[in-house]
Parts: C-alpha cells; structure tokens; sequence
C-alpha cells in the first residue's frame, strides 16, 4: 500500500488545526489515529520522504528491510498490544508470522556448543531451559514470577487506572544485579540476560522492569512483520485520514514559538507555519527543546533533559541472501563472543564485535529459505567522528566519501568474520549487504548521537529519566520512545499517554478495552 501525493494534502503559508503532530514516528501516528478517531482535526509533520521513524522499510535489490523492527510482542488476543491495535482499527490488516513457539530467541557464545532456546508462554519458557540447566527449576520460576509480579505494577501495561505509588517500589531494582542473585549457576544469568541489545542494557543502570516489561511481551507471544514493520504505520497514517487527518512530507519543523505558556504555531525549515490549539511532538525531548523558543521554560528542566544519557546506537549491516541458499530460521540470533552479556558497549578496534543480534526473513515464494537477514552490533557514534558534519537522506542524498565506504566495508567484514564462526557459508550465501552506521539513525531518527532507544532509563535514579507527556507549557505535549518505554509496545503505551491528557484517561482506556 502507498500513498500518492493525492492524499497528502497541500498547505498555504499558515494552516489551523486542533492538533500538531511533530515526527510521524509510531509515537506520532498513534497519536493522531487516536485522536482523529476522537474527532479532533489533526495533522502530522514529517521531515522525511517516507512516514514511519523507526517503522520505516527500505528495499534493496527488491528485497525489503526493517529500519527497526525486528520482531513484536504482546499481540496475541487479549494481550495488551493488540487489544490496542483493535482499538486503533489495524489488527486485522497486518500481515503477521508468529515465531517458532518453542524459540523466539536463541542465544549462543563463544566457545560453547549448545544453542539455549526461549520458548513462547511460561511454562514453556520454563521446561525449555530446564533442558540445558536441570537443577534450575527454582532459579527459572523465581524469574518468571518476578517479571510477571512486576508487569502486574504498571497500570498502563494491564490497560487500567492506578498511581505511581503502585510501581514506586520496583523502579529501583537492578537488572543485571537481580538476574545475577538468582543462582551461582553463570551460564544460566548469562542466558537470561543475554537478549538485552533489545533495550540497550547497561549493567548496574539498566533497571528490571525495562527487562521484565520487554521479555513478559515476547515471552507471552512473538511475531514478525511479514514484507516489514512499516505497515503499521501505513495502517495508521490510513486511520488518519479517514477521519479527516492531515499528514504533510518534507516538512522539517525548525521552530516551536511560544508566547508566555502557549505554543502559537510552529514554523518549517522553508518558513511555513501551522497553527493549531494543541501540539505534540514526537521528536527526542532534547531536540523539542531546541526548537523551542521563547523563555517560558525554566533552564533547570532544560539542562536535566540536555544532561540525560542516550542508549547505544549501533552499526546495522543488512544482507540481501542468493535464493535458496540459507535456510529460514523462525526465530532471532543473539551471539556473545565474550561471555559477559552486558559488556557489548565497551569494546576497543580489536574486540569488537564483542556480541550481535541477528534477524531473519523468510523468502515470500518459499518459508523454507531466508531472502535476507540484519546483523546488529553496538557501535559508539564516535567511531565514525571524522564524518559527522555530513548528512545523508534519501530526500536529501550526499556522499560521506570514499573513506567512509572504507570504513563500513571494513567494519562489515569483521562482523561477518565472527558471524561465521557459527554460520560458516554464509558470506557465501550472501548476494549482496549494505550497513548503516550510528549517522544514518543520525540523519534519519533525529537523535544527535544516533541512539535506536531513546533516553536510557537509570535504576540508580529512576524518576530522573521519567519524563513526563505534559510540559510546563499549557498546550505543548511530548511522547514517542523516551517517555516510558521504546519499542513497539512502550511507544504505543507512551501515545496512550499522550492521548490520556486531551481525552481523559480513564474514557481512553474504557474505549481500549472494549474494542
């Protein structure tokens, strides 16, 4: 599905609208499905060629790939993602493969034979890793208790009312420390903890409810996007405009002016300006700030968002497989090469990759083969410093040069070396690949450093990177990946945040649940 330029509409110098949208990020079309489903007249600003953030798919030798996302939790019936996909008018429109139910994660490490298997449902879960570690029942049911004893601590995760003093008392446990704590037996915390390039872990930062939050969908039930993730936001940006949305392209949002607690309009990079009663935006906190104008916010709240630490972004190498060369496997690949599972963000030119996750596609004309896979390795966006004055879009296409070329190549052929360790054809089964670096989530996420999960949430001090959908101006709202949580289902929760203040929350979640 595609949208001609026929649909997106045009605009004069200065539009007026009930609500603007800035990003059209998953956060973003939320937000505006919601609330054009609420009758308010929206419209969402984009800067890029294609809608979506982290959505978005691109094709390379008529094999597409993910930006992003890789798999989805939670949206089996009655689980809370799709219970918020139904409200939202797209479940039933999404072409979706449930992974394998004995294995949705495999995880392996260097230097060690066996393969272990995360397996789809509790008890599953359980007996699946019973198999590798015996005498580790206790272990395996406490973990599984305590991350289901946290999810019950979140309302908003159980799409109910309730206070922060409910999940107040789990915000501080730390997740590494937790997992660890659970046995003496290091393979299997090692195991437990080994998929945490899902949200960037950082041992003794990361906190157990951002695992417990992303692990409890997954293990309730896991899914891929068959042909990409961007059909959600297809789906959406479609709910939009069937009631009477508005969704503009290139249109790159330079300016928020405000005149004392109100937001009058915003203002794009070619001077045009919208108008509206209520704005959101969709973009980092840290880059809404810059946009803002006007002295309304104080330089303390100012200085706490500059000061906040972003996750790790990555380097992204994206293979485009021979047909029928490499078999599909219906599940994701996570490989440690050194046998710390936290310790994949600190790395020197000679240890990296110190781990990698991996992402198959099936070929559409045959499941039995892949068409493509995406090799994911943390990289700091300082490695690729000497080319950061340069930006590069498919709306606003430039070369980085001959020597940032050569760096790829050479960062890709090193991953691919230890790849191999475990896949020994597979550069032989590989037509061609492509990489991304921390500039291209740069240029096209909106993020300065690149970071895939937005602000990285801090066990130690966990109301600092709490923040909140309301500002301190009156009609200015925030949402996306840095307000609870990322991922697909943080994001939507994040936009049912967002919606929550201009509806009423508790009307927003009735309508949620009785879709």
């Amino acid at each position: 599905m595609s949208f001609s330029s026929s649909n997106i509409h045009s605009v004069s110098n200065t539009h007026n609208y009930d609500v603007i949208i800035i990003g059209s990020g998953l956060g973003g079309l939320s937000c505006g499905a919601i609330l054009s489903k609420n009758g308010y007249k929206v419209c969402v600003l984009e800067k890029n060629k294609q809608l979506g953030g982290c959505l978005q798919t691109f094709s390379r030798d008529k094999t597409i790939f993910d930006s992003g996302v890789h798999y989805v939790g939670g949206l089996a019936e009655g689980q809370n993602l799709y219970q918020v996909f139904k409200y939202l008018g797209i479940m039933d429109k999404l072409n979706l493969k449930r992974l394998d139910a004995d294995c949705f994660d495999r995880i392996a490490f260097n230097g060690d034979p066996r393969e272990y298997k995360m397996a789809q449902g509790y008890e599953a879960f359980v007996q699946g890793l019973l198999q590798d570690f015996p005498g580790e029942e206790k272990a395996l049911r406490e973990y599984c208790r305590m991350l289901q004893y946290i999810c019950e601590k979140f309302p908003l995760y159980n799409l109910r009312m309730g206070g922060y003093d409910e999940k107040e008392a789990v915000l501080g446990i730390d997740a590494a420390e937790f997992i660890d704590s659970l046995t003496s037996n290091k393979r299997l915390t090692q195991v437990l903890a080994a998929n945490n390039t899902l949200y960037a872990g950082v041992e003794g930062k990361t906190p157990m409810y951002v695992h417990a939050l992303v692990l409890n969908s997954y293990i309730e039930s896991s899914w891929k996007c068959v042909n990409g993730g961007s059909q959600i936001g297809k789906w959406l940006a479609r709910v939009i405009m069937e009631n009477g949305g508005t969704l503009l392209k290139h249109k790159e949002v330079k300016h928020i002016v405000a005149e004392g607690h109100d937001v009058k309009y915003v203002e794009t990079a070619k001077g045009e300006r919208f108008t509206a009663k209520q704005f959101i935006s969709n973009v980092h906190p840290s880059n809404t700030l810059d946009m803002l104008e006007g002295d309304s916010i104080r330089h303390a709240y100012r200085a706490r968002i500059k000061g906040l630490e972003n996750s790790n972004s990555t380097l992204m190498l994206n293979a485009v497989l021979k047909p029928g060369y490499f078999p599909h496997m219906n599940y994701n690949y996570y490989y440690h090469d050194i046998d710390d599972v936290w310790g994949g963000h600190v790395y020197t030119d000679d240890t990296w990759p110190a781990n990698y996750s991996m992402f198959i596609s099936p070929n559409p004309k045959d499941h039995h083969f892949a068409n493509a896979l995406s090799i994911m390795a943390y990289m700091n966006i300082k490695e690729v410093e000497p080319w950061k004055d340069t930006f590069n879009t498919v709306s606003n296409e430039a070369s980085r040069g001959a020597d940032y070329e050569a760096f790829k190549k050479a960062k890709a052929e090193r991953l691919l070396d230890v790849v191999e360790k475990r896949f020994p054809v597979l550069r032989q089964c590989i037509q061609s690949y492509y990489v991304a670096t921390p500039l291209s989530f740069r240029d096209y996420i909106g993020t300065y450093d690149g970071a895939m999960y937005g602000i990285l949430k801090d066990s130690t001090n966990p109301l600092r990177t709490f923040i909140s959908a309301r500002t301190k101006l009156s009609n200015l709202f925030l949402t996306g990946q840095n307000l609870n949580m990322h991922g697909i289902l943080g994001v939507s929760m994040s936009a049912v945040v967002t919606c929550g203040e201009l509806l009423g929350m508790e009307k927003l979640l009735h309508d949620i649940k009785k879709a």
